[in-house]
This record gives structure tokens, sequence and C-alpha cells, in this order.
């Protein structure tokens, strides 16, 4: 997701022009009964943006439970977001 990449950026990243693969397209494979989509770029890009954001912000900080914490919050929303708005899949468990 373009946000994940330009909180990269802002915070010493490098990804110019990283992206995973777009909503529109993983919404068309869904409704086609594609049995896998994967998403793990986006899930990479969300969790490196928390990280970096949270080195910058707190310099001090070593113990991965303090810089996790963002990355992972990063990681549930981007979650929650494909099932319930891209992929079709909240509720069919």
């Amino acid at each position: 997701m373009p946000e994940y990449v330009d909180t990269i950026n802002k915070y010493g990243g490098k990804m110019e022009g990283a992206t995973g693969i777009p909503e529109d397209m993983l919404r068309k494979s869904a409704s086609m009964a594609v049995c896998k989509i994967n998403i793990d770029s986006d899930i990479r890009l969300a969790m490196t943006a928390g990280i970096r954001k949270h080195f910058a912000e707190h310099p001090d900080h070593f113990d991965p439970r303090q810089y996790l914490s963002e990355a992972r919050d990063n990681v549930k929303k981007l979650v929650e977001h494909k099932i319930n708005n891209v992929l079709g899949s909240a509720g069919k468990l």
C-alpha cells in the first residue's frame, strides 16, 4: 500500500517505486475463485514502515517489544482491510 512506502521513505528508507499487488487486481482474482492470493509484499511494507517510524521517533529503543508494537498494529490493520474490503472473505470462515 502506498502509504506504507511513503512512511518507509520518510524515515530513511529507499523504497522508490515499491508496490504490492493493486487492490483492484486482488478483488478481481478473489471474485474469480482464485484459491490463493499472496499479500506478503504489503505485509512486509506495513511491518517495515512501523519499525522505521518507531526507530526515527525513539532512537534510544532497542527492545523488540517496543519497536514491533506499531509494526504489528500496521499488519493487523492491513490484513483486516484486505479481508473486509478487498478479498471479500469477511465472515466466510
